[in-house]
């Protein structure tokens, strides 16, 4: 017995730290590197890790190292804005890391202390902590303005199994993903494991031949689809607002607006924040745009101001240099756009880093749909990180298309901009609707109504594509229900694992 107890707390002490590890090869299936198969067995043995903790403290511990690993690596570019101006923010840059990691990290930690206290026995916690953890993951897209970014569900992006976004959303990929590193472990030892890994692969392959057969179903014929043109100026941040670069992205806009070409487009996309000036005061700017792009409306990003308020917005530039409609983002991001606590913490230096005004930027009233007239139909616009939040496009008024003005170059040249892109590829699927996505620096791209990429800008690179709009599919289940289902499903199990009778 003496012997015996020594190395069961050298087995407990080193848990954490082999959760760590296994989080951070988690990541990996998280975009640019794809590796769904790597991720799942990462997530398999975080999940029995979990299992085999003697106690909700020592669950929670283990689930949490788990978390860090997994958003240090995935979310390692949040660093970069604060990279951006190095002399004014670079000192903020470890303490966004580590909060950023540490804190989403408590969710994952929740989720392994409802499976230490939920039962007594490793299945028992396995289950408990599959179903807690995607429950965990729904409620991290609304807790604090949500930030449903590196979901464990996320790793189907690019594959086949990512249609089910379709029927249940990104959370219910996510609670599919959950369930399936935990079947091995729910079944007893010897020939039920084997069963349960059988049975998992089942399903991974089950839902894969379901997303092929949609995939090759056909789309909707539309023999003379509007043209949509995304220009992409390539204006790296730390650039983008010195007087002397201004001049030359400005210049390089109007080029791009102004490039022929056969057939001409319908309607022409510029990134987030693309004109140097507020709105109200770019009359003569709006009417040269209006001159090049030869009589073709621009959507674009810009901001404004109203009253003491100042906006991130989008606007319409018709023939002669009016706009048509405008929209202000109203899912702002905390610290980048606004400060929470403004007006305390402005009065020592801190502001956010992509607005313009000391105190931020001020939001607008909510998601709106533009009706471009009977040729480009009614578009949904979505200010960059909106495209993150599948609650962000819930309109009474079903859209035809959804257009993404964005710049990613805050995220820096790794990961960022692939995982942005990657999220509004998964918005496209829930909703059935194409998304063209005009991006700053990259990645421009057409993405049709079931989440293919037919025309892209690589990233880094200056240039313009003029690509027929892609045809919209029918509602889709998640599109009537939304996440509705899945909540149900959660809190029905996880009561049920509650309220069932606990044996030692």
């Amino acid at each position: 017995m003496s012997a015996t107890r020594p190395r069961i707390v050298e087995a407990l002490r080193r848990a954490p730290v082999a959760a760590l590890g296994l989080g951070l090869v988690a990541a990996l299936g998280q975009a640019p590197f794809g590796l769904w198969p790597v991720a799942l067995a990462a997530l398999a043995g975080l999940t029995w890790l979990v299992a085999r903790a003697p106690g909700p403290r020592q669950a929670a511990l283990v689930a949490w190292a788990g978390g860090v690993g997994h958003f240090a690596l995935a979310l390692s570019w949040i660093v970069e804005p604060f990279l951006i101006d190095l002399r004014a923010h670079g000192w903020m840059a470890p303490f966004a890391m580590i909060g950023m990691a540490g804190g989403l990290a408590l969710f994952w930690g929740a989720a392994g202390a409802f499976a230490g206290w939920a039962g007594q026995g490793p299945r028992r916690r396995a289950l408990g902590f599959a179903l807690a953890l995607a429950a965990m993951e729904l409620a991290r897209g609304y807790v604090l303005t949500g930030f449903p970014w590196a979901l464990p569900g996320h790793v189907w992006i690019g594959t086949p199994q990512m249609q089910l976004a379709a029927l249940v959303g990104q959370y219910g990929l996510t609670l599919f993903t959950t369930l399936v590193v935990a079947l091995p472990l729910l079944l007893p030892l010897g020939p039920g494991r084997a069963a349960g890994a059988a049975l998992a692969a089942l399903m991974v392959t089950g839902a894969g031949f379901w997303g092929a057969l949609r995939l090759d179903a056909p789309m909707p014929a539309d023999p003379d689809p509007p043209q949509i043109r995304l220009v992409q100026p390539n204006a790296a941040q730390h650039l983008k607002w010195r007087p002397d670069m201004q001049r030359l992205f400005w210049e390089r806009l109007l080029d791009l607006t102004a490039a022929p070409s056969d057939p001409p487009p319908d309607l022409i996309l510029w990134p987030e924040t693309a004109v140097p000036w507020m709105l109200e005061q770019a009359g003569g700017a709006l009417a040269l745009i209006a001159e090049v792009s030869d009589g073709v409306p621009v959507m674009l990003g810009i901001q404004r101001s109203e009253g003491s308020e100042v906006f991130n917005s989008l606007a319409v530039i018709r023939p002669g240099g009016g706009v048509s409609h405008v929209y202000d983002k109203h899912h702002l991001v905390p610290f980048g756009e606004y400060i929470p606590f403004g007006e305390v913490l402005g009065r020592f230096g801190i502001r956010g880093l992509a607005a313009q005004d000391v105190w931020g930027y001020a939001a607008g009233p909510g998601p709106v749909v533009l009706d471009l007239g009977p040729r480009l139909g009614a578009a949904l616009p979505l200010i960059c990180y909106e495209a993150v939040f599948p609650q962000d496009l819930r309109v009474p008024v079903r859209p035809r298309w959804i257009a993404q003005l964005t710049n990613d170059a805050w995220f820096g040249d790794w990961t960022g901009p692939y995982q942005h892109l990657a999220l509004a590829r998964l918005r496209a699927v829930e909703q059935g609707l194409p998304l063209l996505r005009a991006a700053n620096t990259g990645v421009s791209a057409v993405i049709d109504a079931r989440g293919r990429i037919t025309h892209s800008l690589p990233l880094n690179v200056a240039g313009q594509v003029t690509a027929p709009l892609p045809p919209a599919l029918p509602p889709t289940p998640y599109i009537r229900v939304g996440d509705w289902p899945v909540l149900l499903v959660l809190v029905a199990a996880l009561a049920a694992l509650v309220l069932t009778p606990r044996r030692k």
